[in-house]
């Protein structure tokens, strides 16, 4: 297969051609408050639009992490367990990738990351069809943005077209930054001296991002498979997010 061309990617402007790291994120659900400020440093970073009451009422939000709540017990004896980030699992064996028809959902063997190639995707929404996480949002319309909302573009993140598929790409453009650093100071990039824009605003600091393939790296210690778990890891997905949870 041909290797994919990274500067095709529309998620930032621009692209490093070398990679360095595999990247991969821990969540601690009992440090987890529900409070949604990942969900708004989401949507802040990556440019998402807020869709309106009409259309969030058909479902059609534009999340690209969304905070689950479940319950336990019957009423009135009912309690919330944790709550539970979801977002894109960036998969190893990603089933979404192997089902899109035109190659907008891809791999990057050197960051192990599951990316979105937007100005390939056509809006087939196979790929959500084929996501077990159902992290993967249909862009519906070219939302607009009134004053002063505008002003709030990221401009090293792309404003995406109606009609395509979305999801997490753990902040990429964060990530080539630091290794665009790293590299011209001749380095490799520090474990902690970046993260996703969810990460930091986590007040409870329940999200953690970082190198897996450092073994000094702090996701890496606390992604060990006797210390958490991942998503329907039934599924042979092999997930790069780890969650924490007591009992």
């Amino acid at each position: 297969m041909k290797p994919i061309d990274l500067n095709e990617m529309g998620a930032i402007g621009a692209i490093a051609q070398e990679a360095e790291g595999k990247w991969g994120m821990v969540i601690d659900q009992d440090l987890c408050t529900g409070c949604q400020a990942c969900v708004a440093a989401c949507s802040m970073e990556n440019n998402i639009a807020f869709v309106g009451e009409e259309d969030a009422s058909y479902g059609r939000s534009l999340q690209w992490i969304r905070i689950e709540r479940f319950w336990e017990g019957e009423y009135p004896e009912v309690k919330m367990t944790p709550f539970q980030p979801m977002l894109c699992q960036h998969c190893h064996n990603a089933p979404c990738e192997p089902v899109c028809p035109v190659f907008a959902a891809v791999h990057s063997p050197a960051e192990d990351l599951n990316l979105q190639v937007y100005n390939r995707c056509v809006g087939t929404r196979y790929c959500a069809n084929n996501c077990p996480y159902q992290v993967r949002v249909f862009n519906w319309r070219d939302y607009e943005r009134p004053e002063p909302l505008n002003n709030q573009f990221n401009p090293d993140v792309t404003v995406r077209r109606r009609g395509i598929m979305e999801k997490c790409t753990f902040c990429l453009q964060r990530i080539h930054r630091a290794e665009d650093l790293a590299k011209a100071e001749g380095r490799e990039v520090r474990d902690g001296e970046f993260t996703t824009a969810c990460a930091q605003a986590c007040p409870a600091d329940a999200i953690i991002f970082g190198r897996l393939d450092d073994p000094e790296s702090r996701v890496n210690q606390l992604s060990k498979p006797d210390r958490g778990y991942q998503m329907l890891e039934e599924l042979g997905t092999v997930p790069r997010i780890t969650y924490f949870k007591e009992g």
